[in-house]
């Protein structure tokens, strides 16, 4: 029964990552994969489909952490500026 260990695996990759470094690195991985040809069909799939779980989760995390900068700033950022070592004059 080939397809239960497909299953299995399907339902064991699916769990989530337990760190955004984490599901950059399986995301980036799943990238090299399809981009290289390596997969068939019904993995080609089911790995898109993980892929699409991995940047859901990646952008749910970057949602939290802007959130808590911004309460950290109390709603006031300041803009990045490229050149904060430069002087004023400038």
């Amino acid at each position: 029964m080939p397809r239960t260990s497909a299953t299995a695996s399907a339902a064991t990759v699916s769990t989530a990552p337990a760190s955004f470094e984490q599901a950059m690195q399986e995301l980036e991985q799943l990238v090299a994969q399809m981009e290289a040809g390596e997969l068939p069909l019904e993995a080609s799939v089911a790995a898109y489909k993980r892929g699409s779980e991995l940047v859901k989760f990646c952008a749910t995390q970057l949602d939290r952490v802007d959130s808590q900068v911004k309460v950290l700033e109390g709603e006031m950022l300041k803009p990045f500026n490229a050149d904060h070592g430069a002087s004023e004059d400038d």
